[in-house]
């Protein structure tokens, strides 16, 4: 039998990354599913909360926005800080916070206080999704990163699948109770369970294999050893100054940029585009709106899991990306055409969240330690800017020309430069002699 580090065997090697696969994985996708409940809940609130407080949609579109400015001033201090205090407080503090900060959404009554709680929503969110990109590159080598990246960005869309038709069932029957209207009720409700979530993470989240109750010390050794060993490989920046230096990054920060701002359409948006095409129902909008989201959980899963077996990153991500950029401009040019626009918005999901578990495997292949510690944060604060500039955007083009399809196209135009700029990532790359492709587990 073959035999690996700290004389653990291969088999046993394995069972340690099932049994971390199966502790961690669903775990964080819940944590994620809290976090982005109630970052696009603002989505679902807006169908009764513009009227009720008098907002334009550009206002509308501004408040979602800035949540993404919050999110871009704290990023890469708080994952620099969890490189130093690990993990497990970082996340604990991030969830409860932003929890909090959901539940006061639904007591803000002018524009200015609109802005400054999804302002503050952004600064205490600031460091989940990278931080758990770090976090998980503690544990699973390069090779397997694509498949688990993949399946804990599952989130993202199994968010969408259940995050649509609760809000919608909050939005349809809990309007009057308490003397509260039905988006307020949509807040207090979704942002409970993210501040009970964060003191579950005290709990139940090791910072590293050797922390973990569940795996021998020899497994967890082994695991580690892989991992550092990894790092320490030629050809990986460890310093964080020096990354910022690397054009590389900055690619990757554009590149992110342009696939984001698909993500946040849809996501802020999916709700508004459904009811434009002709649904009313607060209800069958939540229901319908997660369609996309399920198709898109199931080209998320497959395109990571494939791009890990077959040990190419470049077509995976592009292509994602191409298919994203078809479908936001066929819902555009579809708008009013019901059944059609929704088939168009659910291509558009499948490509923008297929590109991401590829996506976070590129900057791994030249970055380790501290650099990529700052600089995965980095990257991922600066693409989500996008969650400013998409949505008003298309907030805009909504308030200007009474559609949303200017806006739609301008994003899908995002997409299409997304796969551009993979290809000039990879020849990059190429010609600094670094291979895509992962080293073999």
């Amino acid at each position: 039998m073959q035999r690996v580090e700290h004389d653990v065997s291969t088999a046993e090697l394995e069972e340690g990354y099932r049994q971390a696969t199966l502790r961690l994985i669903p775990f964080l996708v819940f944590l994620f599913i809290l976090a982005w409940i109630d970052r696009v809940n603002v989505g679902f609130a807006k169908l009764q909360m513009l009227s009720d407080l008098q907002f334009s949609e550009a206002v509308y579109g501004f408040g979602a926005g800035i949540f993404f400015v919050g999110y871009f001033l704290f990023e890469v201090p708080s994952n620099l800080l969890l490189e130093r205090i690990g993990a497990r407080k970082t996340l604990a503090r991030i969830t409860i916070l932003w929890g909090l900060a959901s539940m006061s959404l639904a007591f803000v009554r002018s524009e200015w206080a609109f802005y400054a709680v999804r302002f503050l929503l952004g600064v205490f969110e600031a460091g989940f999704f990278p931080g758990v990109v770090l976090y998980l590159t503690y544990w699973f080598p390069s090779a397997r990163r694509s498949r688990i990246n993949g399946l804990f960005m599952t989130s993202f869309a199994i968010a969408g699948i259940v995050g649509g038709p609760i809000a919608g069932l909050i939005m349809g029957t809990m309007g009057g109770v308490a003397g509260l209207a039905n988006w307020q009720w949509l807040f207090i409700l979704e942002g409970i369970p993210s501040v009970v979530a964060g003191l579950a993470v005290l709990a139940l989240l090791p910072d590293r294999p050797e922390k973990a109750r569940w795996l021998s010390d020899r497994i967890a050794a082994a695991m580690s050893a892989r991992v550092a060993a990894e790092s320490r490989a030629a050809g990986k920046e460890a310093s964080f100054r020096a990354a910022l230096r690397d054009g590389r990054v900055w690619l990757c920060a554009l590149i992110y940029f342009c696939i984001v701002s698909g993500n946040a359409t849809i996501a802020f948006w999916t709700p508004s585009i459904i009811k434009e095409i002709g649904v009313r129902d607060p209800i069958a909008i939540g229901f319908l709106a997660a369609v996309p989201f399920v198709a898109g959980t199931i080209a998320m899963v497959w395109n990571g899991t494939h791009s890990d077996r077959s040990r190419e990153r470049r077509l995976h991500c592009a292509a994602a990306s191409l298919v994203a950029a078809a479908g936001l401009a066929a819902t555009g040019a579809l708008i009013g055409q019901a059944s059609l626009a929704l088939t168009a918005l659910t291509v558009a999901a499948i490509g923008i969240l297929a590109a991401f578990p590829v996506f976070w495997s590129l900057p791994q292949t030249f970055l380790a330690g501290t650099a990529a510690a700052g600089a995965i944060a980095a990257i991922n604060s600066i693409g989500n800017l996008a969650g400013f500039v998409a949505p008003y955007m298309v907030g805009l083009s909504t308030t200007l020309t009474g559609a949303s399809t200017n806006g739609l196209y301008f994003v899908a135009g995002l997409e299409f430069l997304a796969a551009i700029l993979v290809f000039g990532f990879a020849r990059w790359r190429e010609s600094s002699g670094a291979a895509l492709a992962p080293a073999a587990p």
